[in-house]
């Protein structure tokens, strides 16, 4: 899209719907919590070190929108287009330190697999796109998906009374300006319109859920038909083969506001702030529920497993970075980035009938407000190659072990980055990123809302591919 006043050209409709459609591809997380950093391939070379203070590239509209105008100064007041994907390659591994079913249950054991490895690869495509409006304003479009996670367990794993499915997807579209001030300060601003997908898949004991039924239905009316049936039916709990299946899902539209500031008091030194608003989400869908053949005479006498409208309300962190870029010399640029994330708005997932104020789950979460920290360096090798690297520490807002869940068994991560700049000519340039993330050997002991604990170690390594192209016309 040229200017927001000229028609959009055919090709590029379809290249924008087709980004949108790979924005909804799922996606693990590798930020802190379930966040996704992985919004550019120059930011990615030097683990997003300096990312409010660099602007190198039309990216610049979503991490500090203020950038547009130094970029546009170094561009000659001239348009760009930015497209990165990235690949994240996620492996995750899990060995069972005693997960267990609840104690009324007596002497009941959770059969399945013990220890699991998972390994999930999934791209997450941006697009950004910015045009100067006149020698002061510019006007800037981000489309990327800023949150993101899933994990997926076979349905015979110790802990799928937990989680089986945990699959969120965000879209975002951030239309942004930016005012020059003079030639040393600049502001900028946006608006976003932020999409959110969730769907959350667990098991159910039939055998334990048959005869809590039962019991209930014979002491109303002193007949143990019912009871006998699930006895029967279920001679032992907790059997991944009689388990009941559950899929809760929804989705909705949140809003936002970013602001930004980018001052130059040298010509060496830049200095960035950023800050991006909460977004409070309010998802509608469905509680759907796979019901094992020998419970469904338990059904007459409850509505616990019947499918239903349902809501939830979820609060996606505010966050504020700065950012410093200072030149050495003419070749060298050392980056730094401090960001605080208010993860502590996500105090609990908590889903209702629609409507109503009936619970259908409640999973305390009580998160923590976190710290990101990276340093990181550019070094120009000739007029057509810059490399780069970094390295940060990503905190995880995770408060305990006893809070943490086989939905996001997240730790604190360690970032390893390395990338490359290449100017191909007057109107091109391509960047590649890689990076790798270390974690913690991660402990889990989560009691569980329905009293079946998860209690094990998490092992997982994170490897981040990305490649990205710029045109500027």
């Amino acid at each position: 899209m040229r200017t927001i006043l000229r028609p959009m050209l055919p090709t590029r409709l379809s290249t924008i719907a087709l980004l949108l459609s790979a924005l909804f591809a799922s996606t693990s997380a590798s930020s802190a919590g379930f966040a996704i950093i992985e919004n550019s391939a120059s930011g990615m070379g030097k683990a997003y070190a300096g990312a409010a203070a660099v602007s190198e590239d039309a990216s610049t509209a979503w991490f500090n929108p203020a950038g547009m105008s130094y970029l546009t100064d170094q561009n000659g007041g001239k348009s760009q287009l930015t497209s990165a994907l990235n690949l994240i390659v996620a492996n995750t591994r899990f060995k069972d330190k005693g997960s267990k079913p609840p104690a009324s249950l007596g002497a009941a054991s959770i059969n399945g697999k013990k220890n699991v490895d998972e390994t999930i690869s999934s791209p997450v495509p941006t697009f950004y796109y910015l045009r100067p409006i006149n020698e002061h304003l510019n006007f800037g479009l981000s489309i990327n998906g800023p949150f993101g996670s899933k994990t997926e367990y076979e349905k015979d794993w110790v802990g799928r009374y937990q989680a089986t499915l945990t699959d969120l997807k965000t879209v975002n579209i951030n239309p942004s300006i930016s005012w020059k001030a003079n030639d040393k300060l600049s502001l900028g601003a946006g608006l976003s319109a932020q999409y959110i997908d969730v769907k959350l898949g667990s098991s159910i004991d039939s055998a334990a859920a048959c005869r809590k039924v039962a019991i209930a239905v014979a002491t109303r009316s002193n007949s143990t038909a019912l009871l006998d049936h699930c006895n029967a039916s279920y001679p032992k709990a907790a059997q991944y083969q009689n388990d009941t299946q559950a899929v809760v899902s929804g989705d909705g539209i949140g809003y936002g506001f970013n602001v930004g500031l980018l001052y130059q008091p040298t010509d060496k030194t830049r200095i960035g702030v950023s800050y991006r608003s909460k977004i409070s989400e309010t998802l509608k869908g469905k509680a759907k529920f796979d019901v094992d053949p020998a419970l469904q005479p338990a059904m007459a006498f409850t509505n616990k497993f019947t499918n239903r409208d349902i809501e939830a309300k979820v609060d996606l962190p505010e966050s504020i970075s700065f950012s410093l870029a200072h030149k050495v010399n003419s070749r060298f640029e050392l980056l730094g980035d401090i960001t605080w994330t208010g993860w502590s708005s996500f105090k609990e997932l908590r889903v209702t009938e629609r409507g109503s104020d009936v619970e259908v789950s409640r999973v305390p979460e009580n998160w923590d407000d976190v710290t990101r920290v990276s340093l990181g360096a550019n070094y120009k090798y000739s007029d057509k190659l810059t490399l780069r690297t970094g390295v940060a520490l990503d905190k995880e807002p995770i408060p305990s072990a006893h809070y943490r869940t086989p939905r996001i068994p997240g730790n604190d991560r360690t970032w390893l980055s390395f990338g490359a700049g290449y100017k191909v000519n007057k109107k091109m340039s391509l960047d590649l990123g890689y990076s790798h993330l270390f974690l913690d050997e991660t402990p889990i002991d989560n009691a569980g809302e329905t009293g079946y604990s998860v209690r094990g170690l998490y092992e997982s390594k994170v490897d981040i591919m990305t490649v990205q192209m710029n045109y500027t016309f």
